[in-house]
Order: C-alpha cells, then structure tokens, then sequence
C-alpha cells in the first residue's frame, strides 16, 4: 500500500463524519491530533484507505473493487514487508468489503488464515435516561477519592487503554482533553479519559490497574466522565471488542446500548 502525503489526509474529514459507525479513532489521525499513518491505493487519484491509529486500531474505507489493492493488503495483513510493527485490529466501511476481507483472510483450502483472527466491533448508543435511572454513587465508606486527571497521572498510570496511547503529551492531554481518576487508598487504581473529543462528542477510553480489577472502580471512573458529557452537552461515545465481556458490561451498566456489530479483524504480530 501506498502512503498518502498528510497535506491530503484532510480530503477524508468530511466523509469519516458522516460514517453510520463510529469512526473517530480514524478521524483523529486524519485531523492530526495523533501521529498515525494513511495508505491509499492510488496517491494521485484515490479511492481507498487504510488508515492507522498508533494504538492499533486500523480503518479500511471506501472503494472495495480495486483488486490489485486487495492483493496490497493481503500482504500488508501477512506482513510481508514489515510494515507492520505489531499487531492491528481492523475494520471496514462500506459493508462491500466484509466479503472481501473474508475471501483474502483464507488460505487455498478456504480455511482462516493463521494471523488473523475475526472477532466483532460493537458500536453502543447513549441512553441518558437509562443512564440516570442506573446511577450509582462511590460508597461513603469505601476508601476512594475521584479526581480529573492529572499530569501525574497521565505518565504514571499503566496498562493497555491509556491517555499515552491516544495522546502525544502530557501537556497535549491536560490541555485538550478530561478524565476521571479514582484513587484507592490514596493509589492510582482507575482511569476515564477523552481518546478522541471534539465539541460534539466525547469518545471514553478506561484502564484500571490490575491489583484493583473487581472493585467496580472502573465504573465511578467512567460515571465522571459521563457526568461531564451531560453538563455540557457532548455525546459520550462507547465502542469495543465483542471478546471483551469486561467492557460491554460496564458499558451497558452506564446506559449504553448496542447499535451496530460490525466485522473485526485482529492482524496478529508477525516478526
């Protein structure tokens, strides 16, 4: 695949907002508000993209007929070049090229390929009054405090969903975006954050420490945030894997409700 020069990425703006799916991850690449990466099939004259955001999440958009384009990403899939330095989870629009993608990801005896694994991207809805009928207030016993988040906490806090994979900086973060940080005894345990926010919408990123995993902490961290959405009219934004019991649970215990299910390609590291 071929890279597009990042003074065309803006060409994709208006046709990503206007997605029926939740394509945000890709906006911010395409807005420069993260250092990520946008192929196409042809520089010149484009009709397709591949764009990646550098936390791992790839969007394939547009024109699904181009056949020496599929066999470009059926490489880049395999890693044949080394393009990839880790592994990606994929997912198309329009819906033309689900059948595409479930014919490249086969070997000559039709079986999956070994480096990709499908799995499923759910879109959630927003339900504010389901929202506010399932509130929960932080025990007044329990030992937590709930902060926004600070410097401190955006370098300090650890695991896979964190402001440091969807921000450049520190700085960046503290100045663009919010999030909640709840505390357990006087530790960094979980936190909320804005991955994508513009004066619409408020995409939620949550991460919480393995030692605090089970305490419904997740939970007050996220209500924070949502509480913030509602105070000043953002539409909070939830989107996950399907695998991922963990998240849809929490999701649908904040309001949300399933909207799409779309196809979801793990690309596999592959040295």
């Amino acid at each position: 695949m071929t890279p597009l020069d990042p003074t065309a990425y803006h060409q994709l703006t208006t046709a990503l907002k206007s997605a029926p799916i939740n394509t945000l991850f890709a906006q911010a690449v395409v807005d420069g508000k993260v250092n990520g990466k946008v192929y196409t099939d042809n520089p010149a004259h484009p009709n397709a993209f591949y764009i990646v955001h550098p936390y791992g999440m790839s969007l394939l958009w547009g024109d699904s007929s181009d056949e020496d384009f599929h066999q470009r990403l059926k490489d880049y899939a395999a890693n044949v070049q080394g393009a990839r330095q880790g592994e990606e989870w994929l997912q198309a629009f329009p819906g033309s090229w689900d059948f595409v993608l479930d014919t490249l990801f086969r070997d000559e005896q039709q079986q999956p390929v070994a480096h990709v694994e499908r799995d499923t991207r759910l879109n959630f809805k927003f339900n504010a009054d389901k929202y506010r009928e399932l509130r929960k207030q932080a025990p007044a016993d329990a030992p937590i405090q709930i902060k926004t988040v600070t410097r401190t906490a955006f370098e300090s806090m650890t695991g896979t969903v964190i402001p440091a994979h969807f921000w450049n900086s520190a700085d960046e973060f503290v100045s663009q975006s919010i999030g909640y940080s709840v505390y357990y005894d006087n530790a960094l345990a979980s936190l909320a954050f804005a991955a994508f926010i513009n004066h619409e919408v408020l995409e939620i990123g949550i991460e919480t420490c393995a030692p605090f995993r089970g305490k419904g902490l997740a939970y007050h961290a996220c209500a924070g945030l949502i509480d913030y959405c509602l105070d000043r009219g953002l539409e909070p934004i939830w989107a996950c894997r399907g695998s991922n019991a963990g998240s849809r649970k929490l999701a649908q215990q904040l309001g949300f409700e399933i909207s799409k299910e779309l196809p979801y390609y793990r690309l596999k590291a592959i040295q």
